[in-house]
């Protein structure tokens, strides 16, 4: 059985994993690079343009709306989500009653529904924060029940025994028993909405990384266009380093 490596080799296994991936890029456009057209997504181009946008106060404008959308769809999600779960968990019969509806509506691509909520809401930010707290509904709901489910027995059991009421369990037992739960649940939201915000941009707005996207594309800027592609996994890739960090923390309290 291979050894848990130290953190620092930790560290370097995924600088040599990011190397490579860049490494494979660069090898991949010089060698489609026969037209000259593949050289516009170059690394060399890229990283360019990257540190170009890095210098205009525009870009932090689009960064600011985009992550102000995920914040937003992801409270709408945990209003929703959240409560539903603690139900779904707490009583079996509403558990298999909805488990089906929500596996199948689970299934169903947030994308999908874009054509419908815009003929209902518009365009504009309504029908982003719909879809983007649609998408981060399922995992959090799912994960609470979860949670709710899995709690010790005897938690509620010495509950009862002192006499608290139903706030009192809810607030003392329930809910800092699914903590975790939700955390996980709120990580794996936060992976899928930033995956649907671009798409959802591009649904008529004139501000966030998804319109910005198309308009690199609109003026042909490519090495931008490969640019914002960077960054937005660079984001995402934060926004996910500190929502393992948060869960870390909790649970090592």
């Amino acid at each position: 059985m291979d050894k848990q490596p130290s953190s620092l080799g930790h560290w370097g296994l995924g600088l040599a994993g990011l190397a490579s991936l860049l490494l494979g890029w660069w090898l991949g456009v010089h060698l489609l690079a026969g037209d000259g057209l593949a050289m516009r997504f170059s690394p060399e181009a890229t990283f360019s343009s990257l540190a170009e946008l890095l210098g205009r106060g525009e870009l932090y404008e689009h960064i600011g709306v985009s992550l102000k959308r995920i914040v937003l769809g992801l409270l709408l999600a945990l209003l929703v989500g959240v409560p539903l779960g603690l139900l779904v968990g707490s009583y079996r019969h509403l558990e298999a009653a909805t488990t089906p509806a929500f596996q199948f509506l689970r299934m169903i691509s947030p994308l999908s529904w874009m054509p419908v909520v815009v003929m209902l809401m518009g365009v504009g930010d309504q029908p982003i924060y719909f879809l983007l707290a649609f998408a981060a509904l399922w995992p959090i709901l799912l994960n609470t029940a979860a949670g709710v489910r899995q709690l010790d027995p005897r938690w509620l059991q010495l509950s009862r025994s002192l006499s608290a009421t139903r706030w009192e369990t809810l607030c003392k037992v329930i809910l800092p028993g699914v903590v975790g739960h939700v955390l996980t649940g709120v990580r794996l939201a936060i992976g899928i909405l930033w995956i649907v915000l671009v798409p959802c941009e591009m649904l008529g707005v004139s501000a966030g990384l998804g319109y910005f996207i198309l308009d690199t594309r609109d003026r042909l800027a490519y090495s931008e266009l490969m640019a914002m592609v960077l960054l937005i996994g660079a984001l995402g890739f934060a926004l996910d380093a500190m929502a393992r960090s948060l869960h870390r923390r909790w649970a090592h309290a």
